[in-house]
């Protein structure tokens, strides 16, 4: 299995964005791509740690490049890559109501958005065994298999109970509208 170092390597040789742009970078600044990938990585890394906004740029990455992939998937004719990212969104979705209860005390702790950006990144990360894939086939799927039937009873009742609300309601302000324009003709 190659190093961690071999596979920066590769990927920076590859042909891709990030290749292309410290591409361009290296030809101005005469350093390498390597040490320009891992100094971003480091400043990055120390940013979420000790920056101002570290929630803020933690949330960008966690967002924007995905958002930007779904979107592309959405308009290719290949649907494995919408299922891909889906699959992704669904753990964003999880993770993200887990983090509103827990942010509270998990904010506190000096790595958390260090912690929470690579958990985002390694569920984007282009490769099958990333981890959304894993999360949704290990927890998510396997729990929503067991309790879709009784979450789909709750959400027919609440929807019959929203639409019963909202006849209830638009039957009192046309008895209420009927009510004021006999008023007005008194």
């Amino acid at each position: 299995m190659p190093s961690l170092k071999e596979r920066l390597q590769s990927f920076l040789n590859g042909d891709n964005v990030v290749s292309r742009l410290l591409g361009k970078a290296e030809a101005k600044t005469g350093i390498r791509k390597y040490y320009l990938a891992t100094g971003s990585i480091c400043s990055l890394g120390l940013y979420l740690v000790f920056g101002y906004g570290a929630s803020l740029l933690c949330n960008l990455i966690g967002f924007a490049y995905p958002a930007y992939t779904s979107i592309k998937a959405i308009e290719s004719p290949d649907k494995k890559d919408d299922t891909l990212w889906l699959t992704y969104w669904v753990v964003y979705g999880v993770f993200s109501v887990v983090e509103f209860f827990s942010d509270l005390f998990l904010f506190w702790f000096p790595f958390y958005y260090l912690g929470k950006c690579c958990f985002l990144l390694w569920c984007m990360a282009p490769f099958s065994w990333n981890g959304s894939q894993i999360l949704y086939k290990r927890f998510i799927r396997p729990f929503f298999l067991k309790h879709h039937q009784a979450v789909d009873n709750v959400v027919r009742d609440l929807g019959g109970q929203a639409l019963s609300t909202a006849e209830s309601v638009t039957r009192g302000a046309g008895a209420m509208i009927h009510f004021l324009e006999n008023e007005k003709q008194k």
